[in-house]
């Protein structure tokens, strides 16, 4: 069984992983150019190259974690990603669920947080790039858990592997969480369920109507199908920053509400929500071997972080600005009521959710059917993969519904999680690749990133988790 599960977490050398944990993201580069003729997932080999090389570069993601796992037995398309297409995908990816907390981080920390927001963002522009370098050392590394491995061996490889799937496993419950608390504002109209023999409120059976209507969605045997879902996703994360924007140009509330200066007390839980936002790197990898020109990577990534820095700290100020003390931890909350962009906002917050379930189970998924039995039939093996996808799905609603705190699962999330995979892990894995090669200056920033990573990573894991235990302790209460 032991020995099952480390064929799990660690994929082979030849599979591929794309995608990732606050959402969603790249797989539409690699899986929009399959043969649909090709039963791949089945287990048959790719019996034609048709259309490898029509297929443009598609961006799909969610700022998050999806890794969709790709077997060794498909054939590899040709790198045909230029500058500007690697600078979408990687924006794509890195723009999601964090969005919607930078307003509430910011008017938390003080405007003066918003420096360890730009810091953070500067960061892991560098840890991006150095992902580049580490693949630039074994032309078969193509993944984040390859480059894990390359590092330090089949330990390298679990611990990659495990934080990804705790990453994608977390986003998921941000996202049903973010979907609970938007969702009564969407049917503001009135409406109201009642089942005789559940207690649950409306809000809960809403929710748990909306997760049931997504629930299908894991049973998608046609991956193209779930990367279409992920464009979608990013779609929903740009009208929701369009709205916000919409809202301070053309309502009635008005910008120029206070914003302290610094709150001390508070930063370590705002370093978790801002480190969340920048989590992407577990989908670096693919970005970078889709590159038609892979030298340019490092551009490639100072441009995307730095889109991506503004636009943060521009919603953040917006946001902290329209709404001062009372913005919510999702700014969709705050909108105003019957404004049509609040409207727009709320659906596009409520359908983001629906689309990622099936993107971000793949990785998963795809895993448990590949070490599947060979003589097992392709429906037997739908079978198992959609029934544990949807239990698995049915296990994080219920821990949604029972933890209903966005801010502070996002927080906990961003300081255990991203900490590591976007900050500590690409500097360690870094140093040991190309220790013999690296000046002192060098190694001394990386290693001092590290210690960094690891003050945040404790300090604002251990504020979220306190906040976290103390709401459900006052829940229950109440």
């Amino acid at each position: 069984m032991a020995s099952w599960w480390c064929r799990l977490l660690c994929p082979q050398p030849k599979q591929v992983a794309s995608e990732s944990v606050h959402g969603a993201r790249l797989a539409a580069q690699r899986l929009s150019r399959r043969c649909d003729a090709c039963d791949v997932e089945a287990g048959e080999p790719c019996k034609c190259a048709r259309g490898l090389e029509e297929e443009g570069e598609k961006v799909a993601g969610d700022g998050r974690v999806a890794a969709v796992a790709m077997t060794g037995e498909q054939h590899h398309s040709k790198p045909t990603s230029t500058f500007v297409q690697s600078v979408i995908n990687m924006v794509g990816m890195l723009i999601g669920l964090g969005q919607l907390s930078t307003p509430y981080a910011l008017e938390n920390g003080g405007w003066a947080s918003v420096f360890l927001l730009v810091g953070l963002g500067i960061m892991c522009a560098y840890t991006a790039h150095i992902i580049g370098k580490c693949l630039d050392e074994d032309p078969s590394s193509k993944t984040y858990q390859d480059i894990g491995h390359q590092a330090f061996g089949s330990k390298g490889r679990v611990i990659a592997s495990a934080f990804i799937y705790l990453e994608i496993f977390f986003a998921l419950v941000s996202y049903t969480i973010s979907l609970s608390d938007n969702i009564p504002l969407v049917f503001a109209a009135g409406v109201r369920l009642h089942l005789p023999w559940l207690r649950l409120s409306t809000t809960q059976l809403l929710t748990i109507i909306a997760v049931l209507v997504a629930l299908p969605s894991l049973w998608l045997r046609n991956l193209s199908s779930i990367s279409f879902l992920s464009f979608v996703g990013i779609v929903m994360s740009m009208i929701i920053f369009s709205t916000i924007v919409c809202t301070a140009a053309f309502s009635s509330v008005g910008l120029g509400k206070h914003i302290p200066a610094l709150r001390l007390d508070r930063i370590p839980a705002v370093s978790g929500l801002y480190m969340f936002s920048y989590a992407g790197h577990i989908v670096f990898p693919n970005i970078y071997t889709a590159m038609k020109d892979p030298s340019s990577f490092t551009k490639v990534s100072i441009t995307s972080f730095s889109l991506v820095t503004v636009l943060y700290t521009a919603l953040a100020f917006v946001g902290a600005s329209l709404f001062g003390p009372a913005v919510n931890s999702q700014v969709t909350l705050s909108m105003p009521p019957r404004l049509v962009f609040t409207r727009v906002a709320l659906w596009a917050t409520v359908l983001t959710p629906v689309t990622k379930y099936a993107l971000e189970f793949a990785p998963f998924a795809i895993q448990l059917e590949h070490h599947l039995p060979a003589t097992m039939e392709p429906r037997a093996r739908v079978i198992i993969r959609g029934s544990i996808g949807s239990a698995g799905l049915l296990l994080i609603l219920a821990l949604a519904l029972s933890v209903p705190y966005f801010q502070y699962v996002l927080s906990l999330t961003g300081s255990l999680i991203s900490v590591a995979i976007s900050v500590i892990f690409p500097c360690a894995f870094y140093l040991k690749i190309r220790w013999v090669r690296l000046s002192r200056p060098v190694i001394v920033l990386n290693a001092s990133m590290i210690a960094l990573g690891f003050v945040l990573a404790v300090v604002g894991t251990a504020s979220s988790a306190k906040l976290l235990v103390q709401s459900i302790q006052s829940g229950h209460v109440a």
